[in-house]
């Protein structure tokens, strides 16, 4: 499962080290370059919203895998793309697939016994960031030697392989329950209406992730610029850093199972928040900006291991509407961290960048340390 989601995931993220390539191809902007990447956490949210529930309802193996066999087409429609257009809208196409790791998310959190249930959904999204992660040195190696596009052919023929693995591997898993696809959406907002946990966790993990894709977009444009002067193979080579921190995923799930996970989000939003201090004071030195990397990534991976695990807990039967609510939120603050990091490096660059990151930090920081849940235009104090 580790293994499966990191290979599903890393599709939507082999664009972020080859978007200065794609702006070159396309002869566009950087700002009009970041809706590429933005297309593609957007295609994510919706996938989210239309997929993911089905979890509860369709039997689990058979869903992953005609999702990825949309992911398939998505990515030669990538590949063929003959203008930024195009290309956006396959993105999108391949973030709306992607949406079968959070299937096998939750299957494997209905897998474990609840005690270990932090350690398993540590590994499974431990394998997820490591997808994330070096799908970025991957696609940075393969588009600096052989051409952007080469990169979407390649993960196209990885999804054939994985398919016929988990089709061998994967056990079915019936649905636990039967609703009508109506009655299945309005049990998505009753959830939202009645769970202020969950309320107060998607809006953290979209925090994160907003932060989190500020940086993954415009990573590359900094990288381009004095002092460095490198390119896209540099800029994925930053994934196997990172990966230092997505190293973290499982123990970080047997102390949130210890400890429980308010203390983990609340020690996660104050490394992502030093990391982002650290990338403004010394952004221009590579050791200072290795260093922010390998914090952020933990950070984030530490808050979304949190999360996850205690949303798991609020309904046994409804992990996978719980898992949707979740996601969605986390990938439409993915789409504007993507588009926000784009438009502050174009208007006042990398120190742009870092205080619109920080800002949505501390922003998050106030929202669980107070331990607040939004609510229809109120708050309401868990």
């Amino acid at each position: 499962m580790a293994i499966s989601a990191g290979v599903i995931v890393a599709n939507m993220y082999y664009v972020h080290p080859l978007l200065a390539e794609i702006a070159r191809t396309f002869d566009i902007s950087v700002s009009r370059v970041g809706v590429i990447a933005m297309f593609g956490q957007a295609g994510t949210a919706i996938g989210m919203f239309l997929f993911v529930p089905l979890g509860d309802v369709r039997e689990r193996r058979r869903l992953i895998l005609t999702l990825i066999a949309v992911s398939f087409f998505g990515l030669i429609a990538a590949a063929l793309a003959p203008s930024a257009t195009a290309l956006s809208l396959a993105m999108m196409v391949i973030g709306c697939s992607g949406a079968a790791v959070h299937v096998i998310v939750p299957f494997a959190a209905h897998l474990a016994a609840p005690e270990e249930r932090g350690h398993v959904v540590g590994t499974v999204i431990g394998g997820l960031l490591f997808g994330i992660l070096l799908a970025r040195t991957f696609s940075g190696f393969i588009g600096a030697h052989f051409g952007w596009r080469s990169v979407f052919w390649i993960a196209a023929g990885l999804m054939v392989v994985l398919s016929s693995l988990i089709r061998l591997g994967l056990p079915t898993s019936p649905p636990s329950i039967s609703l009508t696809w109506r009655k299945l959406l309005a049990s998505i907002w009753k959830l939202v209406r009645e769970q202020p946990l969950l309320r107060e966790s998607s809006l953290l993990g979209a925090i994160f992730f907003c932060a989190f894709s500020a940086f993954w977009t415009t990573l590359v444009f900094l990288l381009s610029t004095p002092p460095y002067h490198y390119g896209a193979q540099m800029a994925g080579l930053f994934g196997v850093i990172g990966a230092a921190g997505a190293a973290g995923a499982r123990p970080v799930g047997r102390f949130t199972d210890a400890r429980g996970p308010r203390v983990t989000i609340r020690l996660s939003l104050v490394i992502s928040i030093l990391a982002w201090v650290l990338m403004l004071a010394l952004g221009f030195h590579m050791t200072a900006l290795i260093a922010g990397v390998i914090l952020l990534d933990l950070g984030v991976q530490s808050g979304h291991v949190a999360n996850q695990t205690r949303i798991y807990g609020i309904d046994p039967g409804a992990r996978g509407r719980l898992n949707t609510v979740y996601m969605f939120s986390y990938f439409v603050g993915g789409a504007l961290g993507s588009y926000g990091g784009a438009q502050c490096w174009t208007l006042w660059g990398w120190p742009g960048v870092c205080v619109f990151s920080l800002a949505v930090l501390v922003s998050g920081y106030f929202v669980q340390s107070c331990g607040f849940a939004v609510s229809a235009g109120t708050l309401r104090r868990q």
